[in-house]
């Protein structure tokens, strides 16, 4: 589901540090010995009890000092002179360990040429930056201290919409600060918060507690004081709060966490497919139920494990392992989340009949483009009889069929989901490989056929 905004306002997504500055910059952080052991409490939020509350300051106090302040600083040197300014930037952080991790939002620290953490009680230290993840915006940095505060980490998997949670953070520099608010939607994805990263990796909480600038990289925490996301961006049209606010689960930030201080990077899993939702036309017309979710196989690469496993052209995936897979961002998500080497069970549905095969994941080359996109922000499928039915297209027309064009492409305006790709520089396409070799940096004429007419776009390319 992707956002959206009312009529005639001009939206504004919003990464909430006050500097969006990789880590080149920040002292950087051996890894330790043994990744910290953090603390987990797995219960549900509610035990089946309600009573009349007239306070949470119980509940709020401890969380408080274990959040932090993140200030960093960046030397900005102009292009023209030797002259040096500085850009100092603001976010929030927690601790999740004694000896002093803290957890944060990636966009807090990238880039910073120095960090300083202020504690609840007014002591600032120097933090190192141990390793940051840009595709799901998390970072790990360390201070050296030891017996600090540190908050518990629930299981966000258990979250509820219309669960208590509170914001905690210090939002545009006046303090540190606690808002409440309830959850109001989990697994949101598709919002192009992270449409600046190639490949970026949502499935945020959304909440109306109070998040603005600096709250960056603060906690969201439960009624019980746990820690379940870490607060991220919000969406606004006027870059302030309105009630429409994004955190970072707190399963997949301690994954990510676990894998840095593991393998001193994240490393992800690898299935070896190219695939597009299941939507109900899709559905009816390859025979299947309208009402089925999961995820159609559109391409298998050679020799990949999900090849190695059988997996065919149009399977369809439901599950893998524990995990229902209803859409393909929930499918790069579980996917990428897996540890490389890891062997899982794939139910998918071939023909209208249920199969299980065990696929062992090997390990996502990041250096290697695996989306279906064209153009920065349209995507494309190959046209075959599904394809053509869904989209009403005959056998004369040859080509790539846009499925999707992000708002924030600059190609909005003039492409769209429907239209073939037939022609790049007047020269046929069909194939995306072959189709990306022939756009080439400055003007670029691409003929397109839609609703039976063709057409000639000019789009740049850097």
């Amino acid at each position: 589901m992707k956002a959206r905004f009312s009529s005639g306002l001009l939206a504004a997504v919003v990464a909430l540090a006050g500097l969006v500055p990789s880590l080149a910059g920040a002292e950087a952080a051996t890894l330790p010995a043994a990744p910290p052991d953090l603390k987990v409490d797995h219960s549900p939020v509610s035990e089946g009890r309600t009573g009349v509350i007239t306070s949470y300051a119980d509940v709020v106090e401890p969380v408080q000092k274990a959040v932090v302040s993140v200030y960093s600083t960046k030397i900005v040197r102009s292009r023209n002179s030797t002259r040096e300014r500085k850009e100092e930037g603001l976010g929030s952080g927690v601790i999740v360990t004694p000896n002093g991790y803290i957890l944060t939002n990636n966009h807090v620290v990238a880039d910073a040429d120095e960090l300083n953490v202020e504690l609840s009680d007014g002591r600032q230290l120097k933090a190192k930056v141990i390793g940051a993840d840009e595709k799901t915006d998390i970072a790990v940095i360390k201070i050296e201290a030891d017996g600090l505060p540190i908050v518990t980490l629930a299981d966000s998997d258990k979250l509820r919409v219309g669960d208590i949670v509170f914001a905690v953070g210090n939002p545009l520099g006046v303090g540190q600060t606690v808002t409440m608010g309830i959850v109001s939607a989990t697994g949101r994805t598709e919002l192009q918060l992270l449409d600046n990263v190639d490949g970026g990796y949502e499935d945020f909480i959304q909440t109306d507690a109070a998040i603005n600038m600096g709250n960056s990289g603060g906690a969201l925490v439960d009624a019980k004081g746990r820690l379940v996301g870490i607060n991220s961006a919000i969406i606004s049209p006027s870059e302030g709060n309105i009630g429409i606010g994004f955190s970072i689960p707190v399963n997949l930030v301690a994954g990510i966490m676990r894998n840095i201080l593991h393998n001193g990077k994240v490393q992800r899993g690898y299935l070896g497919v190219k695939s597009e939702t299941l939507t109900s036309e899709v559905a009816t017309a390859t025979g299947l139920k309208p009402d089925l979710h999961g995820v159609l196989v559109t391409e298998v690469t050679a020799d990949g494990p999900a090849a190695k496993a059988g997996v065919k052209f149009h399977d369809v995936i439901v599950s893998i392992g524990d995990h229902p897979i209803t859409s393909l961002s929930e499918l790069r998500l579980t996917v990428s989340q897996t540890e490389p080497g890891t062997a899982v069970n794939l139910k998918l549905l071939r023909d209208g009949k249920e199969e299980t095969l065990k696929v062992s994941l090997t390990k996502l080359d990041e250096s290697i483009d695996t989306s279906n996109d064209l153009l920065p922000g349209v995507t494309v499928a190959k046209l075959d009889a599904t394809t053509r039915k869904d989209f009403g297209l005959d056998d004369t027309v040859t080509g790539l069929l846009i499925t999707a064009v992000s708002r924030n492409s600059p190609n909005a305006r003039i492409l769209f989901p429907g239209m073939v790709v037939v022609e790049i520089n007047r020269t046929a396409v069909s194939d995306l490989a072959a189709a990306r070799k022939l756009l080439q940096s400055g003007r670029n004429l691409i003929g397109v056929s839609f609703r039976g007419i063709t057409l000639t776009r000019t789009i740049m390319m850097p």
